[in-house]
């Protein structure tokens, strides 16, 4: 009887240890974030290849002046959230501007969502402008 019952005791630990252990196995998703930074940090940012740069003011800004290698999605469109989703890579790092950092703010919280980690250029390409960077222009 009293083989009977360490068995039983010692088959009750190992199904508990095993229970243990397969909960712990699992990792929590680590959370997409969204951080403003300064023109100088932004430009090391960009340089970087798995950084895909993101502007989010209208066609007709874009046309008068952006970022090189800038990809446009209005961020005003209704669309812009599906539109994110089909032509943002998945796992990249998203860098993105506006004209002073109000719209692309808005446009980081929306990837975020998405969990997409993002880059916002505080001041925008105003500042960017200011400070004598270069722009492009179609």
């Amino acid at each position: 009887m009293r083989g009977l019952l360490s068995v039983l005791v010692m088959a009750a630990l190992l199904v508990g240890v095993c229970a243990c252990k397969q909960k712990s196995v699992e990792q929590p998703a680590v959370a997409a974030t969204m951080r403003t930074v300064d023109i100088g940090e932004f430009e090391k940012v960009i340089s970087q290849p798995d950084v895909v740069l993101l502007d989010v003011r209208t066609s007709e800004e874009y046309a008068e002046k952006h970022l090189k290698n800038a990809i446009q999605i209005d961020v005003k469109q209704s669309s812009f959230r599906e539109e994110c989703l089909k032509r943002l890579p998945a796992g990249k790092t998203i860098a993105v501007y506006c004209r002073t950092g109000f719209r692309s703010k808005s446009a980081g919280n929306i990837l975020v969502e998405e969990g997409f980690n993002v880059i916002n250029m505080r001041g925008g390409i105003t500042a960017w402008m200011e400070a004598g960077k270069e722009i492009a222009a179609e």
